[in-house]
């Protein structure tokens, strides 16, 4: 593709709502101003406060997305959500050329506490994506699978870090969402230390405010931008989504990249 935009590509699952997964990805993308492309791992029946179904796409499927997508139009970066399957997760890594740098938000787990990866997924994400990423960002809970740990402090969430990153990625962000004070402390972990990202803490939990960052991060690293300073701007992309956040069904809000509607209410 001949074009001034910078592309960036989300390997990740469908959300109806448009609250996370590739609908919120792509969002995200344009508010970061590159052009966005999808490759879809799953189809789901949720809103912002369940998940109902899923159903993944057949591991071949997939390969096919992305093999004939990277034909023709190179991302800058690409970024995975929720893969579904081991045999998802295998067809990416296989498929993707090593050199596009990667971006692994873990999703294991549905902010409405779905899960959305067995453990032989896990164990493929572990032995074969995240030695490929350039980041991996997860979450406090997706950290407490991945290292087997509990984790209630930043003492402990660097060190569920620094063993998620001696899985083979360069660099690991663990989301301190989950936490609690008066500050959300996400921490960049990586081999020149530890850096905090830090936001006022919202009384409300968000749906997709983790694809909202780990695409918003995407975006920058495929504008040029190094992995620290892609954080960084990252942060305030997914702050601005979250304090515009949408209301919903009960307490749940849903992420809102670029403020779009921020006077209307769904309620």
């Amino acid at each position: 593709m001949t074009s001034k935009y910078h592309a960036a590509l989300t390997i990740a699952g469908s959300d109806p709502s448009g609250g996370a997964g590739v609908q919120v990805d792509l969002k995200t993308f344009a508010e970061t101003g590159v052009w966005g492309m999808a490759v879809i791992t799953a189809l789901t029946a949720q809103n912002a406060c369940r998940v109902s179904g899923v159903w993944p796409m057949e591991a071949r499927v997939v390969a096919e997305q992305i093999s004939t997508l990277v034909e023709d139009i190179t991302p800058g970066a690409v970024k995975t959500g929720m893969l579904a399957t081991a045999g998802v997760i295998r067809a990416v890594v296989d498929t993707l050329p090593e050199s596009i740098p990667l971006i692994v938000d873990p999703v294991m787990i549905s902010t409405s506490g779905h899960r959305l990866l067995d453990e032989a997924a896990i164990r493929t994400m572990k032995e074969m994506l995240i030695p490929r990423a350039t980041l991996v960002t997860p979450n406090i809970p997706e950290a407490e699978v991945l290292t087997g740990m509990k984790i209630t402090d930043e003492t402990a969430m660097i060190e569920a870090g620094e063993q998620i990153r001696a899985l083979g990625t360069r660099s690991v962000v663990v989301k301190g969402g989950h936490g609690t004070g008066e500050e959300s402390v996400d921490l960049l972990i990586g081999r020149e230390g530890v850096i905090r990202l830090t936001s006022p803490r919202m009384p409300y939990q968000v749906h997709g405010s983790g694809c909202c960052f780990s695409a918003a991060v995407t975006g920058f690293l495929a504008l040029g931008y190094g992995v620290e300073e892609s954080c960084w701007q990252g942060k305030v992309v997914v702050t601005r989504a979250i304090r515009d956040a949408v209301a919903s069904i009960g307490e749940m809000r849903m992420a809102n990249p670029g403020g779009v509607g921020t006077d209307y209410d769904l309620r």
